[in-house]
């Protein structure tokens, strides 16, 4: 496309909205190349980066949407050209000005239930902590070893719940003095901050930093890989700096200092899939692998795009709430992956990834070939 000059008030905004790496791009196309949407159909990061270049984005299309926010293309950019903070700038701009196509519209109801209720479900904010009646959990107090943070899916999700139950019920087992705040939480805001809606994340954001002072909080221990990154990422953003740790560095640490024993077989074939907030993004790759190591009987098969190659499940950047027709899933892909190479159970430590594993594992009628489990789930089942 021949452009004489750029539109300068567009260029501008994208900018301000925090998009000016654009212009570092040269054009290389080695984004699109591993890019996991050219798996399933044709979409081009190049050509948005070009468009954003010289302020022809056109916010009305699906197309600014697509990122995953997977760092694939982060990943393999000679350039630092950060195109998911691109494309968050882009979405910036279209929640500003209220435009969604008709398959993001999802997210404008999700918003709604996260400022009104502090997550994406719209549900009661009492509710939040009903998973954990009967397994002794208790309220966070100041002074306990550490505060639980299951996050909005393992709260409300009747599938995740399972995977909160089973983290609770390694903890107790390991001794480990715990607590969670329940309604008191709110969602950590990572996805909804991806969509575009800065404002909704930083009060989400504001509320969770004061409830965390307020109770005496220092270390946090999180299901999500989502919240992981967002609370030892970007809340720092804030000036504030608790200690993060993932449910996956967690158990193996316990497992190693001997605070939870091993003492079943589990013999199945199993492989991992490395969520992208978990791997790429914080380059948590070889405790998950670790604990798996250490059960008997288990045997651990790596499929072929693994670790910091790792295929996006697809629900990253906020996709967890649009509309993706089933041809076009990544999750697909990841389930034959896993089936040819022998595996009866996929086992991942990311509750977007279950989400959207399961999902397909239901169309594509795998319900007898292979499961999907949290690490946590196989981890009860030995201890």
């Amino acid at each position: 496309m021949e452009i004489e000059a750029p539109i300068k008030e567009v260029v501008e905004e994208i900018k301000e909205s925090g998009g000016d790496a654009v212009k570092f791009c040269y054009q290389c196309g080695k984004c699109d190349t591993v890019c996991p949407w050219n798996k399933v159909r044709k979409f081009s990061m190049r050509k948005l980066i070009r468009e954003a270049t010289f302020g022809l984005t056109e916010i009305e299309h699906e197309e600014i949407w697509r990122c995953t926010t997977c760092g694939k293309c982060v990943q393999r950019c000679p350039r630092d050209v950060q195109q998911i903070q691109n494309m968050i700038a882009l979405r910036r701009m279209a929640t500003g000005y209220g435009v969604f196509p008709t398959a993001i519209k999802p997210v404008r109801t999700v918003s709604a239930g996260l400022t009104a209720d502090g997550n994406p479900f719209g549900e009661d904010r009492t509710k939040r902590a009903q998973w954990a009646k009967g397994h002794s959990v208790k309220t966070f107090e100041e002074g306990m070893e550490i505060l639980y943070f299951p996050g909005c899916y393992l709260s409300y999700d009747a599938r995740l719940k399972k995977v909160a139950v089973a983290t609770a019920k390694i903890l107790n087992k390991a001794g480990v003095n715990f607590g969670i705040l329940g309604a008191e939480e709110n969602c950590c805001g990572e996805s909804i901050r991806k969509t575009g809606n800065e404002d909704l994340f930083k009060q989400l954001a504001r509320e969770n930093i004061k409830t965390f002072i307020d109770n005496g909080v220092k270390k946090i221990l999180v299901s999500s890989p989502h919240c992981y990154h967002t609370f030892k990422n970007e809340y720092p953003e804030f000036n504030v700096h608790f200690e993060i740790v993932h449910i996956s560095q967690y158990i193996f640490e316990l497992i190693n200092e001997g605070r939870i024993q091993i003492s079943k077989e589990y013999a199945k074939k199993i492989t991992y899939h490395d969520p992208c907030y978990l791997g790429r993004h914080n380059g948590i790759y070889d405790e998950p692998r670790g604990v798996l190591q250490k059960i008997p009987g288990l045997e651990l098969i790596e499929m072929p795009e693994a670790r910091e190659d790792s295929l996006c499940c697809g629900m990253g950047g906020g996709r967890i709430w649009m509309e993706t027709p089933m041809s076009e899933r990544f999750a697909n892909l990841r389930l034959e992956q896993a089936i040819r190479g022998g595996a009866e159970e996929l086992v991942t430590a990311c509750p977007y990834c279950i989400t959207n594993f399961e999902d397909s594992r239901v169309v594509l009628n795998y319900d007898d070939v292979i499961q999907i489990k949290d690490i946590t789930e196989v981890l009860q089942e030995v201890i």
